[in-house]
């Protein structure tokens, strides 16, 4: 397992329930194409699959 995962947001969130909003905004992701670097551990695994289909995942080391 990689010790961090790049998150690269790739879809806005206009008309997306309130929940995926506030996922986005835990993640540290406001803009399109903005990318924060984080652990990779299971509460982070957890949110990026909530927004799955509005994020781009890389594993880093």
């Amino acid at each position: 397992m990689a010790k961090n995962l790049k998150i690269t947001r790739v879809r806005g969130d206009v008309g997306r329930p309130e929940r995926q909003r506030a996922t986005m905004r835990a993640l540290g992701l406001r803009k399109i194409n903005q990318s924060v670097v984080l652990p990779d551990n299971k509460s982070n695994r957890g949110m990026v699959r909530a927004v799955r289909h509005m994020v781009e995942v890389e594993e880093v080391d």
